[in-house]
């Protein structure tokens, strides 16, 4: 080492050096203890968070973590402790894993050492614990968990210029012992540069919390003087106080070997009085050895646990990757399957025969498991003597045909009538090939049901080419044939519905008085009918479409499938409230009329409309005359078909809500209320005051409400033995007229 004050250039050069590291090296003891018990849950526990901010290395890695993904605590309260909270545990790990480890670790190496790796890291804690302790004496204005962090770090500088540059550390450490003075003079003299000013570029480079940076950069300057100018430097005077007691106490060393007499004059400054620091003084070995215990600084041969721990996390490490290669290799398959789920679903459009989408489904059946040929075959519960099948010999050629079944034959076997299992088809389906005009090879052809709510109603066959997939497939194979089992029944339920409406019509053709009055009882009949038929049809298979659709949507991550199985569902939803709606109107419940107040009525009916539309209130006036008082019906049916009028008259008004008139009149003889409900919304036609009270009638466009507000109402009212009328004109608003008993009829 040249005995002259070093050049710009050696500055330069050191800086250079020291800055070119990415993080400090940590002791082979501190790795073995990580390694040993790396996080496997989401949160870091509390011993590895000890093990980590007790170690310069790792506390300041964390703190460099902290800063790239965004979530740098605040300066005031910052610490290793409150980083480490907001990370993920296996982002800490990784992070971890990739600070380098120093090299010896023995006795043998340490001792040879002027300052060893071991004794700077007692002094780091040493400093630490100290620097804490001082916080709390020093009436609360430094947060203690930060000044422990700067205390952790002070010595960043001196840590690297070890690391990068272990000759002239040794050197410049050996030199300032046998002069008694702190290493900074040492190192300016030789390097230009001291280890303050170097950890001061490393905690800019590593985005170090603030304060912390200036308790690297101050805590051998005079900080009692610069605090009378710059207040946040207060955290300096706390570090470098603590520094001093640490070599007073001689726990660890820290390469500077003056004697910090100044340090009266800093707690004096920091106004800690003396038996405080007598207190801490006494108490200050046994924290750090705790500390200490954490890393493992006393571990006999740590370069061999280290390597131990290393092979051995690194055995758990293949595992680990060895599960997650089979995990995606299971969510590869799952997520293919539900590609083929999707894109059936997908090619049946709503108005599909059964026959139709048993053709889409078999088709991709073959190309998606690779098999031979297939056939698809559907039950008849109108007529058991025969079935509709597919037949699909060559890749995507297909064709329809229908097969007699054998007298005293089930068109599906009983063992998979109602429960999933893989059948030999040979062994339980001779029929089906002796009708097919088609070679299958039966004894590799599989029959599976395609069952919707725990009933078969229909089957597939296919030929395996691999025979060792029909094992290894047999839950897809449950997944892919239920889904289509409730899009078959659904289709097939979508058939009874469109034949319960063809003898809908066919009774309102019948009946012209339907067009100018009332619905007629036959017609409702026939209208409950329907709608009990399409429940009992469609409710169950519609609720299996939901729920497949929306395991698809929740396993999809394309926007245009996910988007496309949440339709599935909406629709679906829409379906059943339309069947809810029809069911109501045909077969309400029969009324239970008592004497119910007329204001009372008003006012639910009002309460009722105002939730309708969303509002917190309706502008509805009402006028009730004198013997108008009571009505004897049904209360809440009567409530609900007056809000339905209400939500008619707002819905005129287009944005606006209101006003709503009301009076009620009762007539001489005090047997009748009469309502009048007007509005001055936008008024109806002749044609639309005609079909207003009929079932789905809505004068509204595409994309409307299903149009049977004033319909339920009317129903209602003549239930209760009421009347409804209407009278409007376009531009001139409506009005509602609404009869209702005052005593049992």
């Amino acid at each position: 080492m040249p005995e002259k004050n070093a050049d710009v250039r050696i500055a330069r050069q050191t800086e250079l050096a020291v800055c070119r590291l990415d993080s400090l090296c940590t002791l082979p003891c501190v790795a073995a203890r990580f390694f040993r018990r790396p996080p496997q849950s989401q949160s870091i526990p509390s011993t590895l968070a000890e093990i980590i901010e007790s170690d310069a290395a790792l506390g300041a890695r964390i703190f460099s973590l902290a800063h790239e993904q965004g979530v740098r605590p605040a300066d005031e309260r910052a610490s290793i402790r409150e980083a480490l909270g907001k990370l993920p545990a296996q982002m800490v790990r990784d992070a971890v894993f990739s600070v380098e480890v120093c090299a010896g670790g023995d006795a043998e190496s340490e001792s040879q050492q002027v300052v060893s790796d071991k004794e700077l890291a007692l002094h780091s804690l040493a400093v630490a614990c100290c620097a804490e302790e001082l916080a709390e004496a020093a009436a609360g204005e430094i947060d203690s968990r930060l000044a422990y962090s700067a205390g952790l770090l002070h010595d960043i500088g001196k840590l690297a210029l070890k690391q990068s540059m272990p000759k002239s550390f040794a050197r410049i450490a050996a030199e300032a012992k046998s002069e008694n003075v702190c290493s900074c003079a040492i190192e300016q003299k030789y390097l230009g540069v001291d280890h303050a000013i170097l950890g001061k570029r490393l905690a800019q480079k590593w985005h170090l919390p603030n304060p912390i940076m200036l308790s690297v950069w101050l805590h051998h300057s005079d900080t009692v003087t610069i605090c009378e100018a710059m207040p946040e430097a207060r955290i300096a005077q706390i570090v470098q106080l603590a520094d001093c007691i640490a070599r007073q106490c001689g726990i660890g060393q820290s390469g500077s070997y003056d004697s910090g007499d100044f340090s009266e004059r800093i707690a004096l400054s920091l106004s800690v009085r003396r038996e405080q620091l007598d207190r801490i003084v006494q108490n200050l070995a046994v924290k750090v050895a705790r500390r200490s215990e954490i890393l493992g600084l006393d571990l006999a041969n740590a370069q061999a646990a280290y390597r131990n721990a290393v092979h051995s996390t690194a055995a758990n490490l293949a595992r680990e990757q060895t599960e997650l290669l089979l995990e995606n290799r299971r969510l590869q398959v799952t997520s293919s399957h539900f590609d083929f789920a999707t894109d059936f679903l997908l090619s049946v459009n709503s108005a599909a025969e059964a026959i139709d989408a048993a053709k889409s489904f078999a088709v991709r059946w073959q190309k998606f498991y690779q098999t031979g040929k297939v056939c698809v075959y559907l039950t008849n519960n109108s007529a058991p003597e025969f079935v509709e099948a597919v037949v699909v010999e060559k890749l995507s050629q297909s064709r329809i045909v229908y097969l007699d079944v054998p007298a005293d034959t089930a068109e599906v076997p009983k063992a998979i009538q109602s429960s999933f299992a893989i059948l030999n088809a040979h062994e339980c389906a001779a029929w089906l090939f002796e009708k097919l005009d088609v070679d299958f090879d039966t004894e590799q052809t599989k029959l599976v049901p395609l069952l919707s709510n725990g009933k078969a109603i229909g089957a597939i066959a296919f030929e395996v080419r691999y025979p060792g997939d029909s094992a290894l497939f047999e839950e897809r194979f449950r997944m892919s044939t239920s889904i289509a089992g409730a899009v078959l029944d659904m289709a097939f339920s979508r058939r009874d519905q469109r034949d319960f409406a063809e003898r809908f019509v066919g009774l309102v053709g019948r009946t012209k008085a339907a067009e100018r009055g009332p619905v007629s009882d036959e017609l409702l009949e026939a209208l409950g009918e329907m709608a009990g038929g399409a429940a009992h049809e469609l409710n169950n298979p519609l609720s299996v479409i939901s729920g497949r659709a929306q395991i698809l949507s929740d396993g999809e991550t394309d926007a245009e499938k996910k988007q496309m199985s949440e339709q599935i569902q909406e629709n679906s939803r829409e379906i059943s409230e339309i069947i809810n709606d029809l069911m109501v109107f045909a077969r309400p419940q029969r009324p239970r009329p008592a004497e119910t107040n007329v204001e009372q009525l008003l006012d639910e009916a009002m309460h009722l409309a105002a939730q309708r539309a969303n509002v917190d209130e309706v502008d509805v006036r009402i006028e009730v005359s004198e013997g108008g008082d009571n009505v004897f019906v049904d209360s809440a049916q009567i409530v609900s078909a007056i809000a339905n009028i209400f939500s008619n008259a707002l819905e005129s008004y287009g944005e606006g809500l209101g006003p709503i008139e009301v009076a009620a009149v009762s007539d001489e003889p005090g047997e009748f209320v009469r309502f009048e409900i007007r509005d001055s919304g936008c008024g109806m036609d002749a044609e639309t005051v005609r079909k207003a009270t009929q079932p789905f009638f809505s004068a509204k466009p595409a994309g409307r409400k299903r149009g049977m507000g004033l319909a339920h109402a009317h129903r209602l009212i003549e239930l209760n033995n009421g009347s409804m009328s209407i009278t409007s004109r376009p531009g001139s608003g409506t009005t509602v007229t609404v009869v209702l008993p005052c005593k049992s009829l």
